[in-house]
């Protein structure tokens, strides 16, 4: 039996590679799934790492675990106000949309590959949900963004789409293995799966929202415990009593991340570190699982599922899901490219090796040379793509004092962070002079490179940049003194959900 610490050791060691691995990729404009793929391979049997890892239950324990977590932290970063106006077009696309690529793809198996239909159907079913992390990582390493509601549409998609996928690649190996079951009785199994899922989902979210809030922890570290242990008992809970887990673990990060609750700021940056060693360790994992002498034999009908999944099933499965909507070709065209496949098909095609399912192997290696071949085609052509078509845009400018501010809801007092345009008002006055309500304080002063704490008699300039404290009911007449009456006329008002997100004003 091998030393505990020599398996300890070798998985820093992999995981530090791949995140060296992954900074050198991004100049490339690389997706980070694919170098911790190439990472594993060539950690495996059959690459200079020589480790031996064909152990199916562990990498789909691997994997369900992963996706979990990895949902219930793009949950909870998930800014309500943001995605709410696209809810609908986003649902439509993770279930009509994964559904009708399923069947784009199985009626592509079976005509072009010699699948049966129930074979076809599998095959699609795994491959059709998207990568959201992927995505964006890739949009992030290249410095591009998306505008308008196209990145809260593709982030709530591909966050949302993953439990339809699951939910079709259960049913078809259920109809696979069980003949006399019909497609009539997935019915009320989904119906089960969505119902419990979503209810579960948001009641466990409710709860640990409130959990958190009253528990009154001694250390700011056990907050982060506590909602990781939330997110496994949300997936777990919700998966014993017959919904879907992933679902619930997605509604129940979102409901978190938009309750109001203590340290949401570090518990975010907890749950994006704890996805990311989830990604390294899942694709790590499924690296170190696929044997790469058995991907040759697929070449040629991967590359032929591969062109039908990119070319085809995606961009048929947009534009038919979307017909209710009226959006600009350019936007539709964009949501088509943005089909990148990662963790979930590769970890649903580990179901079927689990249940037996004849010639299991070749579609395992099938959807992993698909995901490859996604991850070069889409992960270096996605900025590319957006910049011809007129939709990208820059990315969000942080905080110039390198703060990030996350205020009490309940409380009085709120900072906030403007810059002095060039038409305001209080430029060439002092600060004691420049007429902020009682109770507001300038806290610090940005200029060219230089950061101070000013005085009553600094004089502001056109470009400075101000860290204020000023009383909640002031911050609007802030504004408008520092930036201007249009200026805050102008600034979208935030709309707030509407099923049970509770706000709260001082």
């Amino acid at each position: 039996m091998i030393a505990i610490e020599y398996i300890l050791a070798g998985a820093a060691v992999l995981v530090l590679v791949s995140i060296i691995a992954n900074k050198v990729s991004g100049r490339l404009g690389l997706p980070a799934l694919l170098i911790f793929i190439i990472v594993g391979m060539l950690a495996g049997s059959e690459g200079p790492g020589g480790i031996t890892f064909d152990n199916a239950p562990a990498a789909q324990a691997i994997g369900v675990v992963g996706l979990a977590l990895i949902l219930f932290s793009g949950g909870i970063d998930t800014q309500w106000s943001e995605v709410k106006p696209v809810l609908t077009k986003s649902l439509a696309l993770s279930t009509l949309g994964v559904a009708l690529t399923a069947l784009i793809m199985s009626l592509a198996a079976v005509l072009l590959l010699g699948f049966t239909p129930l074979e076809g159907f599998l095959l699609g079913a795994i491959v059709s949900s998207t990568d959201a992390a992927a995505v964006f990582s890739t949009l992030r390493s290249r410095r591009a963004n998306l505008k308008g509601s196209l990145r809260p549409l593709l982030e709530l998609e591909s966050g949302s789409n993953d439990p339809m996928a699951i939910f079709l690649t259960i049913g078809a190996i259920a109809l696979l293995m069980q003949p006399e079951m019909t497609i009539l009785a997935l019915v009320p199994l989904f119906v089960q799966q969505m119902a419990v899922g979503g209810l579960l989902g948001y009641g466990m979210g409710k709860g640990t929202a409130w959990l958190i809030n009253v528990v009154k922890l001694e250390y700011e570290g056990l907050y982060a415990v506590l909602t990781l242990a939330s997110a496994l008992l949300i997936y777990s809970f919700t998966v014993l009593l017959g919904g879907n887990g992933f679902l619930a673990a997605y509604i129940g990060g979102i409901v978190i991340g938009n309750s109001a609750i203590v340290h949401k700021k570090s518990l975010i940056r907890f749950h994006e570190g704890i996805a990311w060693l989830m990604q390294i360790t899942l694709f790590l994992t499924l690296g170190l699982f696929v044997f790469p002498s058995q991907l040759l034999p697929v070449f040629v009908p991967g590359i032929i599922v591969a062109v039908v999944l990119i070319f085809i099933a995606r961009p048929v499965a947009v534009y038919l899901s979307l017909i209710p909507w009226r959006m600009e070709k350019n936007e539709k065209l964009m949501i088509s490219w943005v089909g990148l496949r990662g963790a979930a098909p590769i970890v649903l095609a580990t179901f079927p090796l689990l249940a037996g399912v004849p010639g299991a192997h070749i579609i395992f290696n099938l959807v992993f040379f698909m995901v490859i071949t996604s991850a070069l085609l889409h992960g270096t052509s996605i900025p590319f793509v957006a910049h011809h078509l007129g939709l990208s845009a820059p990315l969000p400018k942080g905080s110039r004092f390198g703060m990030e501010f996350d205020p009490d809801k309940t409380g009085q007092s709120e900072l906030i962070e403007l810059t002095i345009p060039s038409d305001s008002p209080v430029i060439q006055k002092q600060v004691v002079n420049a007429g902020l309500p009682a109770g507001t304080l300038i806290i610090l002063l940005a200029r060219d490179a230089e950061q101070y704490v000013p005085r009553g008699s600094t004089v502001m300039e056109g470009g400075d940049t101000l860290l204020i404290l000023t009383p909640r009911d002031k911050k609007d007449e802030v504004q408008t003194i520092i930036l201007g009456v249009a200026a805050v006329k102008e600034e979208p008002k935030l709309d707030l959900p509407d099923w049970g997100f509770e706000t709260k004003k001082g």
